[in-house]
Parts: structure tokens; C-alpha cells; sequence
């Protein structure tokens, strides 16, 4: 028998980078599983094999795709998409046939506020992606006090990165001086497209504000094309601003695009080899080698979208072994009650199905790496300011 993995992928659309890691992160996973012998579920091991389909970063594709891995692939494992807004719509299908979908790719916790039992979470919420931001900046600037923050005006996941800073801000006496959105635009082709004009305008617009009263800390959160653009303006004006954190900066492909401007963005990482491979891994592959399958699979320098699908399938493999079954209700009531170590971090979650207990890593691109700055236990360096 061959169990069968089921999930929607970004090949095409906006999120085409973070889909094509996560297509690699899972087929990597498989090959290990299936060259160490197969997926164990009880006494007996049987090969994987990864069924997927393009969902052109659309999420009515997400749900129908999704829907067709049940109903017609009878896929034994359905894993989620990358992007909240993706991982939503196919829930929703999941939801519906009462199947469990495992969530890799969908970072707002939003997500876990539906009352739906039938989703189990892997990465770190986004409320959470910047939690050590203003510490690391209070850290070094203990007179630093204002913060703005610009972000697209739909989306889940730029919501929850807004909440979670002005939640950090409560805390630690920052105010909130400006909180600009702008409308992202829905995509005209399968292809990203090029940010129309009038967007750009937009945009630059509110670079200008931004130059005209500079904060202490400035927080960028919208589509990947979309931060690249505003990170590219602000490098060109390079107003005095203590510290500025970019989504998109957590990834190699932001360097790649800035090259030399994109020295000292700050951007959350939801895993890092520099700090991972410290771990005391409990269960699966380490670290290295994780970073080696990647390799083989085409990815020399995966970011943490390939890590995060990988690490799905590992957290999968576990509880499958640990409840010696593939129905999704023993494999929901085995995750609820495991508390172990992978390559990726501690899984744990709540009864809602979030995770709670890996905490997200902040990097600053130094000399074209980037460099771990927050938290103090995975520190590389501390944090360079001001920004320009």
C-alpha cells in the first residue's frame, strides 16, 4: 500500500517562491521517508507518494483542489498551502469532509479562531513574527518610542503582524505615530505582475510621509512584491530610522532583489540553520541534515518555507507512529498530546490546534547574510542601528 500525502501548491501567482520551496520541502521529506524504508504506521511501513496540484495562488483553487485530493485522489494525508488566506479556503473544503489538514504555510492565527477541530498548526503565528522586535530595539535604543507601520489593507496575515506589533508596543510604552495601508490589488495573471502605477504612486507617497517625520522603528507588512517595492523606495531615501522590519526580508530572494540596499532590513524567520542546528532534536533528521535533502532536491539555500513543509511531514510521521493509524481523528488526538523536538523546533499545540511553543527568530541581512538577532539564546550579533 502507498499512502498518499495530498496538497495544493503555489507554482504560479504571487506566492510562486514560497510555493516552490514547499512542493521541494515536502518532496524531500518523502524521498527520505521512502529511502529509509517507508512511513511506519503501527507494525507495518509503506511507501509515500506526494500528490499535488497548482493552485495558481488562488484561493477558490486552493478549496477545489483540495476538495479533489479527498474526493477523487483519496489522499490519506491532506497538508495545507502556503499563505493564510490559501490555507483558509482549503480548511474550509477539509472542514467540510471532516479531514484534517495540517497547516504548514498559513500563519494567521485567525485561523484557529473558527472552531474548526479539523486543522492542526506547524509554524509560529504571525501576531508573533515580530514579538522580539521592539525588545532588540529597546535593547540598544532605550529612548526609542515611536513606531509606524505600513501594510496591505486585506489579508489576514498583514492584520495579525499589525495586531501583533501594537500589542508589543502596549507593553513596552511605544507609540503607534503612524499606521498607513494601502489597497494591494488583486493579480491580473497566473505570472506576479509588475505593481501598477497608480499603486506605485501609492506607495511612494507614503515613503514621503514616512521621510517627513521619521519614527524610531518602522514595520512593513504586505505581499512579497509589495514589500520589496517599499523597501526599495525607502533605500533610496534612506531617511534616520532606528530600525526598519520587512516581511519579505526573511527570505534570500529580498536580498537577491535589494543586493547591497538591503543591508541591515530586519525580517522574521521561522527557522534558521545557524540556530537550529543547536537543537536537541528528539525525533526525524537534524538540521544538517534536512539542509542536505534540500540540497539534493535543488534548494542549496532553502528558505524557511521548504523547512516548514519538510518539518509537516516529520510532525506527520510521528504522529502516525505514535497512534498507529492514518484516520485523521487518531492522528489529531495523537498531535494534541505530543510535546517533542524536530529539526524545525518544539511542536506543541493547544486545544485549538495552534502552535505555542516555537518562538519566531529575527535576522538582519549583515554583509549579504543574513545574521540571527533576536532571541538572546540563538543571537548571532545584536541588533545594527540606526537602519541607514
Amino acid at each position: 500500500m502507498t499512502i498518499k500525502i495530498g496538497i495544493p501548491v503555489s507554482l504560479t501567482g504571487q506566492f510562486r517562491l514560497q510555493g516552490r520551496q514547499t512542493l521541494a520541502g515536502i518532496q524531500a521529506w518523502a524521498a527520505d521517508v521512502n529511502h529509509s524504508g517507508g512511513l511506519r504506521v503501527g507494525q507495518r511501513a509503506s511507501p509515500v507518494a506526494i500528490r499535488w496540484r497548482d493552485d495558481a495562488s488562488r484561493a477558490a483553487n486552493a478549496r477545489a483542489i483540495t476538495a479533489r485530493l479527498i474526493d477523487d485522489d483519496h489522499a490519506d494525508i491532506i497538508i495545507g498551502p502556503y499563505s493564510a488566506a490559501l490555507t483558509r479556503a482549503a480548511a474550509q473544503a477539509a472542514q467540510a469532509r471532516r479531514r484534517l489538514l495540517w497547516n504548514q504555510g498559513g500563519a494567521s492565527p485567525a485561523l484557529y479562531r473558527q472552531g474548526n477541530p479539523w486543522i492542526i498548526g506547524i509554524l509560529t503565528p504571525a501576531d508573533q513574527y515580530l514579538s522580539g522586535l521592539l525588545p532588540a530595539v529597546r535593547e540598544i535604543r532605550p529612548a526609542a518610542s515611536t513606531v509606524a507601520i505600513i501594510r496591505a489593507a486585506t489579508g489576514e496575515f498583514p492584520r495579525a503582524i499589525a495586531a501583533g506589533v501594537q500589542q508589543s508596543a502596549d507593553a513596552l510604552g511605544f507609540r503607534i505615530i503612524l499606521s498607513r495601508q494601502f489597497n494591494p490589488q488583486p493579480p491580473a495573471a497566473l505570472d506576479e505582475p509588475e505593481i501598477p502605477q497608480t499603486l506605485d504612486d501609492e506607495l511612494a507617497q507614503i515613503i514621503r510621509e514616512i521621510c517627513q517625520s521619521p519614527p524610531d522603528v518602522l514595520v512593513i507588512a504586505g505581499r512579497f512584491q509589495h514589500d520589496l517595492r517599499l523597501a526599495e523606495l525607502l533605500a533610496q531615501s534612506a531617511p534616520r530610522i532606528t530600525a526598519v522590519a520587512v516581511i519579505a526580508a526573511g527570505v534570500d530572494a529580498f536580498r537577491e532583489r535589494l543586493g547591497e540596499n538591503a543591508e541591515n532590513f530586519i525580517g522574521p524567520s521561522q527557522w534558521e540553520p545557524a540556530a537550529h542546528s543547536q537543537l536537541a532534536v528528539d525525533y526525524g533528521p537534524s538540521a544538517a541534515q534536512v539542509l542536505e535533502s534540500l540540497r539534493r532536491a535543488g534548494y542549496p539555500a532553502a528558505d524557511y518555507p521548504a523547512a516548514q513543509a519538510y518539518a509537516a511531514g516529520v510532525i506527520i510521521q510521528r504522529c502516525a507512529q505514535e497512534s498507529g493509524s492514518l484516520q485523521d481523528a487518531a492522528l489529531r488526538q495523537a498531535a494534541a498530546a505530543l510535546d517533542f523536538t524536530t529539526f524545525y523546533g518544539q511542536f506543541r499545540i493547544d486545544p485549538a490546534g495552534r502552535p505555542n511553543a516555537k518562538p519566531a527568530l529575527l535576522t538582519q541581512w549583515r554583509n549579504r547574510r543574513k545574521t540571527i538577532i533576536w532571541p538572546p539564546q540563538h543571537r548571532q550579533q545584536t541588533l545594527t542601528c540606526p537602519w541607514r
